[in-house]
């Protein structure tokens, strides 16, 4: 699934083409993804496009008349192509650019969302977006914030990286990373990461994820960019999809665990603590 650095890869690469334009109308191939498709695209015409935004991995196009709120799903993307780009498999719904290029919505697996909210109607009040944590990349999210968020639970702090209601965007893959170069156990229970872990912790989330989105993001299956091309920074993983491999520090095999979902980490580097 695409994580924070994927989606906002995307954002970045869409935003050029949408913001001051203007949206001619859409084309709806295959109305039925996770949710259906809202009828209204069917009929929205000429819109202006005021911004184009990311929340956690949600993306909003504001315009003058409402709001897109689309979603990548499980294997989505949106690319830009020119208007006589062939349409294939699974291009199931077109942003069509006045004058310009077309942004074409692919989703394999259909777990998309593609929403439309009218101007009455605020889709960051929306539960959906609502009950999402705090942006890791923005400058009030701090070592306290994280350390005030996950002390109370007992559940492996693996786990809890990944709740988007603690933190949004550290999936899977990035959780792994960030936790082996903060030199912490995937297994610790979150109430015993310390504040000065968690210090260590925010910097190596916004290193990453950061490094991340510079590269592209992370092509692991079938994501791509807005330009079709994957993310280059799967090269730069340390442990994830590694298992039986060195450690890049001490040499020692890296180990794979099911916590949650799946797990890549050093015995060595990441021991536990003993309690």
């Amino acid at each position: 699934m695409p994580e924070l650095p994927e989606v906002e890869v995307t954002r970045r690469g869409i935003a050029p083409a949408l913001v001051n334009k203007c949206i001619s109308h859409f084309v709806v191939r295959f109305p039925c993804l996770r949710t259906p498709v809202s009828p209204e695209f069917s009929t929205l015409e000429n819109l202006s496009v005021v911004s184009v935004n990311r929340r956690g991995k949600y993306i909003i196009i504001k315009t003058d008349s409402g709001s897109v709120l689309i979603h990548l799903g499980m294997s989505g993307h949106l690319h830009l192509v020119s208007p006589d780009t062939p349409v294939i498999k699974h291009d199931h719904i077109d942003i069509v650019i006045t004058g310009g290029q077309v942004i074409r919505f692919n989703d394999q697996r259909r777990f998309g969302l593609f929403e439309w909210f009218s101007k009455e109607k605020d889709p960051y009040a929306d539960p959906r977006l609502s009950k999402l944590g705090p942006e890791p990349l923005e400058a009030s999210f701090t070592g306290q914030v994280l350390y005030e968020r996950i002390h109370r639970f007992k559940t492996p702090v693996k786990k809890i990286l990944m709740d988007n209601e603690v933190l949004v965007g550290v999936g899977n893959i990035y959780a792994s990373e960030v936790l082996f170069a903060s030199r912490v156990s995937p297994m610790r229970r979150a109430c015993d990461v310390t504040d000065d872990e968690c210090e260590i912790l925010v910097k190596n989330i916004r290193q990453i994820l950061e490094a991340s989105i510079s590269r592209g993001g992370t092509t692991i299956h079938d994501f791509s960019g807005s330009d079709g091309n994957p993310g280059k920074y799967v090269s730069e993983l340390k442990v994830y999809g590694r298992k039986g491999e060195p450690c890049p520090v001490c040499g020692t095999p890296i180990e794979h665990a099911i916590i949650g979902r799946s797990a890549y980490y050093c015995p060595v580097c990441q021991k536990a603590p003993k309690t």
